[in-house]
């Protein structure tokens, strides 16, 4: 009995201490088996309490009182499945008659209350079926991406969302992004992570560091072309509409329409050209956009035009021609003149990480999710790396960057190097860099000369 007692003891002692130092570990050994217990015991009754119930059938109360039996309960949504996950449990409900996907969603907080989760988020699957997925954990609090990811061409992994999954930036379903926090919110490793992961990928990278190239500079091996001022950001985004120009050409040229041609194989973007003609994506990475729009005298307004005349025209002629745009910086307003909402238009995809005001998270949502707006301005000032993230369906979420060093992405971006591909256009704008060192240093023993 001694020995049950201190063989108990030890083990509720590892238990806590998992739970405070290593969540995730306690979560994979203890608490899915708890949650699990939890939810299938209490269910019913939660159900009841969050109002997620419906009254019994016509036929049902009136197969009741024609056999003088009790009157039947209330039906609760049934349980289709439930998956445990290495951050939370997945449930996927059947609703019932009458039910709807929001009754679910607004009940997520008491969900999330009644069940003892760290937090609860809801989604519709199809008609009538809602998957609920719970979190046992702040998985925000140290991000840990999963070892395996589901990368596809121009589509990385960038981030975790709070309900455990992977947050990626699929430039083929979004092709142009927005991404907005105040300085040390979490914005430049943010881009890092980006840059790290289409480092792999047969892509071609074009930057724009006007803070003189502390940011992307360092990256450089991996980059096309390069700008660290406004005027030669100005010569770049002009030889990048000329290159839109030319693919649009070639696409043309290959399209070949006729009544014998099938619509599946009639060209309208780089995609449907054959791999061995299809020009390589480029993916625009602007460091701080204010810097290009700002102006103090005539000549730097009319170069300030221009910029923004073309990246307009790239944002909204460039998806086809593979060429996309990534666009960072503390706020995006009309204060930075004309054209700048135009441009913010045509830029999809939406990322806040922690701004000073509320109306720099109006810039980012308050035309596309509003709920957005509130969420990203309660992002609070001790961790860094959280954002708050949505696109013009109007959903959002929370999300973390994995904390990368600039050394990492360095490093990665030297290993990736030979992928860096040369492109005419932009060959007056590539990084002249020195070669890389090599891998083994030569052991030599010199004798010292005395005279």
């Amino acid at each position: 009995m001694t020995a049950f007692l201190i063989a108990l003891v030890l083990v509720v002692a590892a238990a806590g201490l998992l739970r405070w130092r290593r969540p995730a570990w306690y979560w994979l050994v203890f608490g899915v088996t708890f949650a699990v217990l939890r939810v299938l015991v209490r269910y019913v009754s939660v159900m009841d309490a969050c109002g997620l119930t419906v009254p019994p059938s016509r036929w049902r109360l009136a197969l009741a009182r024609i056999t003088n039996r009790p009157v039947p309960e209330s039906r609760v949504p049934r349980i289709l499945r439930v998956r445990p996950t290495r951050t939370g449990l997945v449930l996927r409900l059947k609703l019932r008659p009458g039910q709807d996907a929001f009754d679910v969603s607004s009940a997520s907080d008491r969900l999330r209350h009644s069940f003892g989760m760290y937090g609860v988020t809801s989604r519709e699957l199809r008609s009538g079926v809602v998957e609920v997925r719970m979190t046992g954990y702040d998985v925000l609090k140290r991000v840990q991406m999963p070892a395996v990811a589901d990368t596809r061409p121009m589509r990385v992994p960038v981030a975790l969302r709070e309900d455990g999954s992977v947050h990626y930036r699929d430039y083929r379903a979004v092709p142009h992004g927005l991404t907005l926090g105040a300085t040390e919110s979490g914005k430049s490793v943010y881009q890092r992570n980006l840059v790290a992961g289409l480092a792999a990928q047969d892509v071609a990278l074009v930057g724009i560091d006007c803070k003189q190239g502390v940011e992307l500079f360092p990256l450089a091996r991996r980059f096309s072309a390069l700008a660290d001022n406004p005027d030669t950001a100005l010569e770049l985004l002009e030889a990048l509409v000329t290159h839109m120009e030319d693919v649009y050409q070639l696409i043309r040229a290959q399209q070949r329409i006729s009544v014998n041609v099938p619509d599946a194989q009639i060209a309208a973007d780089i995609w449907d050209l054959p791999a061995d003609m299809r020009p390589v994506p480029v993916v625009v990475l602007v460091d701080e956009v204010a810097e290009l729009a700002l102006f103090a005298t005539k000549d730097q307004e009319k170069r300030r035009d221009r910029i923004v005349t073309a990246l307009v025209r790239l944002a909204q002629l460039g998806r086809a021609s593979g060429i996309y745009l990534e666009i960072c910086g503390q706020r995006f307003g009309s204060e930075l003149g004309k054209g700048i909402t135009m441009l913010r238009a045509q830029l999809t995809g939406r990322t806040a990480h922690r701004v000073n005001d509320e109306s720099s998270a109006n810039m980012a949502f308050g035309d596309i999710a509003p709920d957005a707006v509130l969420a990203a301005i309660q992002i609070p000032t001790e961790t860094p790396g959280i954002a708050v993230t949505g696109d013009s369906s109007g959903g959002w979420a929370r999300i973390r960057a994995p904390h990368t060093s600039l050394r990492q992405a360095v490093n990665i971006c030297n290993k990736h190097a030979d992928r860096t591909p040369d492109l005419p256009a932009l060959e007056p704008f590539r990084p002249a860099v020195a070669p890389l060192p090599s891998a083994r240093v030569p052991l030599s023993k010199t004798a010292s000369a005395t005279t």
